[in-house]
């Protein structure tokens, strides 16, 4: 997948993953005074002999886009006077812990810098993670960018995604993602009204017991 680079993007950052038979080659292009990134992804000549299984690749700029990180992440969104997060990656949910792997997790500082007595680190992080049935053949990569704005002395956090899939794997993430939409439909059917076992049922007293009363 060529890219052709132009003034807004001055710094790279390769990793070499394997993937089926072979190895992508994957850069990632940004700039150091923004959240801005792209990515470009280079194939093994090897892979490139492998298309019965179709490796397909797709970028997304807002993770909330993506099947994989609705089905199986927890984002995370935050906004105040000194921080402006959207879609970090949080964690991968509980009930997937046994689904899905971390694979790598590289941090890069970009720079340091000192705004009213606090220091503050631009970076890039890395995340790879893939499906433990399929982990030679799903890699979902996310790009996060923690950019530091001296004009407003605001952190801003921002991530984008790269998907590598063969066809097999991506059924099973659909599979998955199915399942979780139908298991959200039926807690939401089964959701009834309270109802307090030990209340007890009210009794009328009768003429003669609210004479006795008296």
């Amino acid at each position: 997948m060529s890219l052709t680079l132009g003034k807004a993007l001055d710094r790279e950052y390769s990793i070499r993953v394997p993937f089926l038979n072979g190895y992508y080659n994957i850069g990632v292009y940004f700039n150091k005074r923004s959240t801005f990134l792209l990515f470009k992804v280079d194939a093994d000549p090897s892979i490139k002999k492998s298309f019965d299984k179709s490796p397909k690749v797709s970028m997304f700029k807002n993770l909330e886009s993506s099947r994989f990180a609705e089905t199986f992440l927890n984002l995370h969104n935050y906004r105040n006077a000194n921080l402006d997060i959207s879609n970090q990656f949080q964690n991968i949910r509980p009930e997937y812990f046994h689904d899905v792997n971390v694979i790598f997790n590289e941090t890069v500082n970009v720079s340091k810098i000192d705004i009213d007595d606090k220091t503050l680190f631009d970076t890039l992080t890395l995340y790879g993670l893939t499906l433990s049935a399929y982990s030679n053949e799903f890699l979902f990569i996310i790009a996060e960018r923690q950019n530091i704005s001296r004009k407003l002395s605001k952190k801003i956090v921002r991530t984008t995604a790269l998907q590598i899939a063969t066809t097999p794997s991506i059924t099973l993430m659909d599979e998955f993602y199915t399942e979780k939409i139908e298991s959200e439909k039926l807690r939401e059917s089964e959701i009834r009204p309270i109802v307090d076992s030990d209340e007890k049922p009210i009794i009328k007293l009768s003429d003669e017991d609210e004479v006795m009363e008296k």
